[in-house]
């Protein structure tokens, strides 16, 4: 058995922006040995900041067809067949690096397996339950729904990234956003970003091929003294001739903080930093995604709303910037220093 490893710290590889939170959270671990286990473009972004990471994961793809989620009850049978190779990961994970704790971002494989070795467990988590489906399949649902609860109530603790009122082992930290050294300007010389800027950028999956395709065309007939700016992530290959495509990106944060708009899809990590940093955006979710389409709402968004990107933009390019003060990285920070005393 080999010493023991401070933090394992499993990561959902769906998207990157449960990757960026942690990463955020994780740049305050000065001393504290730390190695992540997560998959896909995740995997690349925490290798990329320099840290330990087991590329283990392999996550099911939402079917998405013209940004419409499509048979979301096989996705969840899916899911559960991913989850029981997660589990196996996690055990075996733990049995070689006999972690202090254990903090997942939305991972419930690994809480189960830190539960049952009676190791601290962290939950890192914007839902408490999901609502991808209806009718019969929703009883299915229930069912995922009261397990996924049973897990979340034997945690040491949940950290949640919004504001709000603590409850029970539920802490309401606020947005957990990465930060940056660097002034607006000095981002904007750094990127060449000489006229007002529009950043599209759509995760970590290819999910939002529709909503790309869809700006990109609405944007060459605006005719706007504005340049557009493409970050498809790691998994989409597009073909944007005559357009500025960044392709995969680990300083996202940075580059919509020098925008003067930012579209994407409606994923939280994107939006929260976006509000931090004061960046006007246009948020348009998968329909049929219940995650996306509550955050969208919150933001005063819907998909059709992606029908409306020609008067949205160059109204949104004129609004003023309202940068919110966070401090949700080190507070979560904090609660996991707690537990390794």
């Amino acid at each position: 058995m080999t010493d023991k490893l401070d933090v394992g710290f499993f990561c959902s590889p769906t998207g990157l922006g449960h990757a960026t939170r942690d990463i955020a959270i994780a740049q305050h671990f000065d001393g504290i040995l730390a190695k992540f286990v997560t998959g896909n473009g995740a995997a690349k972004l925490f290798a990329e900041y320099g840290f330990s990471v087991n590329d283990s994961y392999v996550t099911p793809k939402f079917k998405i067809e013209n940004g419409v989620l499509q048979k979301p009850l096989k996705w969840l049978f899916t899911y559960y067949q991913y989850y029981k190779k997660c589990s196996v990961i996690a055990k075996e994970f733990v049995r070689k690096e006999n972690p202090k704790v254990i903090v997942s971002d939305e991972d419930f494989a690994s809480l189960v397996i830190a539960q049952q070795n009676k190791i601290p467990s962290i939950l890192i988590t914007d839902i408490l339950e999901t609502k991808f489906t209806r009718g019969i399949g929703s009883l299915i649902e229930k069912k995922m729904n009261q397990s996924m609860r049973e897990i979340i109530q034997k945690c040491n603790v949940v950290i949640m990234p919004e504001f709000g009122q603590d409850q029970d082992n539920i802490k309401r930290v606020g947005p957990i956003v990465r930060t940056t050294k660097y002034s607006r300007d000095e981002l904007r010389k750094q990127f060449s970003f000489s006229k007002k800027t529009i950043t599209l950028s759509v995760g970590g999956s290819d999910a939002g091929r529709f909503l790309i395709e869809k700006t990109i065309d609405v944007f060459s007939k605006l005719k706007i003294d504005a340049d557009l700016v493409v970050v498809p992530g790691p998994s989409l290959k597009l073909d944007t001739q005559n357009i500025r495509n960044l392709g995969f990106v680990n300083n996202l944060h940075e580059i919509i903080y020098a925008s003067d708009l930012v579209i994407s899809l409606a994923g939280k990590s994107t939006i929260d930093e976006a509000r931090a940093y004061g960046t006007p955006g246009i948020f348009i979710p998968v329909k049929n995604h219940f995650e996306q389409e509550d955050n969208a709402k919150q933001e005063g968004y819907q998909y059709d709303d992606v029908l409306r990107l020609g008067t949205l933009i160059p109204q949104k390019l004129e609004s003023a910037r309202a940068p919110v003060e966070t401090n949700g990285a080190s507070r979560a920070y904090e609660i996991i220093r707690k537990y390794l005393a």
